[in-house]
């Protein structure tokens, strides 16, 4: 009886160990899974925390995204706003162009059509070499149907400055004559009598200490071109000197009843025909009085007053050209006053007039 051989038994011994190393494993894997499920609930826990981070992060990114689309709604209202006010302006602009356009167009039509107006000249009666009235705005035009031009030859009338008035009352004649604002006075005579009306009849009184009528004797007809000539000569002849009396010219004036009167003069009177003694608001005025050689700006003032006062039936219209006199401050406003209550005016020319 044949044997089996004992390899057979080793090999079963052998499966049976791999089948124990196997079974052990699958053991050792279970263990390692429940150790691995007793650990999740951490795990779980970070997870959850992980993900509520995420999703507030989330959270606050769409808050900023929302944030960032209302800002940039905003801006586009804003920028929608400011292109419509800017469509706005632009348009008041064209229409502003376009407006002066049209006025510069205008104006050019305008201007034109004043080049084109032929301004008729007045013809003077007697030719001088000043400029034409046309060229200053004065606002005095020498009209009326007897018409009275009363002339300032006092000391005064040879300067502006004081120190130079005093200068040339004790220089000779030649010298007054030949004074810069008694030129002018004789060229402003001038200009008045070249532009008379032909139809109006003139008289010219010159005052100072007195009064003299230039020119002949009564009215003298502008038309007449010798007549006026002759008056101007005549001023030419005189030399100013002494006080101002304008209550010597006025009365003198007076006489005559002219329609419109003209004066030529720098300043307040220093010197009247009253008997100031008997006046009270004279009594502070020595030199009215008889006892002072100076007469004050107050004491000047009073005396015009007084003067116009005393010449109150001269009915025409005053108009008064006031040349330059330093120290007479008052003379101007009262001037005006006096110009104005008779209807005319009173001008301080510019220096190079006329």
């Amino acid at each position: 009886m044949a044997h089996k051989p004992r390899r057979a038994e080793g090999s079963n011994l052998a499966f049976l160990d791999i089948m124990s190393c196997g079974l052990g494993a699958v053991i050792l894997v279970f263990m390692l899974v429940k150790q691995n499920v007793s650990d999740s609930p951490a795990e779980i826990d970070n997870l959850k925390n992980d993900i509520s981070a995420l999703e507030q992060a989330r959270d606050e990114s769409k808050q900023r995204l929302n944030d960032i689309r209302d800002t940039l709604k905003k801006e586009n209202i804003d920028i929608s706003q400011m292109r419509a006010k800017l469509s706005a302006q632009r348009a008041d602009v064209n229409q502003k162009n376009e407006d002066l356009a049209s006025s510069s167009s205008t104006l050019d039509e305008l201007k034109q059509s004043i080049t084109k107006i032929k301004v008729p000249k007045k013809e003077d009666l007697i030719e001088t070499n000043q400029v034409n009235e046309e060229e200053y705005l004065l606002g005095l035009k020498v009209e009326g149907r007897k018409i009275a031009i009363l002339l300032d030859v006092s000391a005064s009338m040879t300067n502006k400055k004081l120190i130079d008035i005093i200068k040339t009352k004790s220089s000779s004649d030649n010298i007054k004559v030949r004074s810069a604002k008694w030129i002018r006075t004789q060229r402003v005579l001038e200009w008045l009598l070249a532009r008379l009306p032909k139809t109006s009849d003139v008289v010219v009184v010159a005052y100072s200490e007195d009064a003299i009528q230039l020119g002949g004797k009564g009215w003298i007809s502008a038309n007449n071109v010798d007549a006026i000539r002759a008056i101007n000569s005549a001023a030419n002849r005189l030399v100013p000197q002494g006080p101002t009396n304008l209550q010597k010219g006025l009365d003198t004036i007076s006489k005559f009843a002219p329609t419109n009167l003209y004066v030529i003069t720098d300043g307040l009177p220093t010197k009247g025909e009253s008997r100031f003694k008997s006046l009270n608001p004279f009594s502070s005025c020595s030199s009215l009085t008889g006892t002072g050689k100076t007469i004050s700006g107050e004491c000047r003032k009073r005396l015009f007053r007084q003067t116009i006062k005393e010449s109150g039936n001269l009915s025409a219209q005053v108009d008064v050209i006031l040349l330059p006199l330093e120290g007479d401050p008052e003379a101007a406003y009262e001037y005006w006053i006096w110009s104005s209550s008779r209807g005319g005016i009173m001008i301080s020319p510019a220096d190079n007039w006329p």
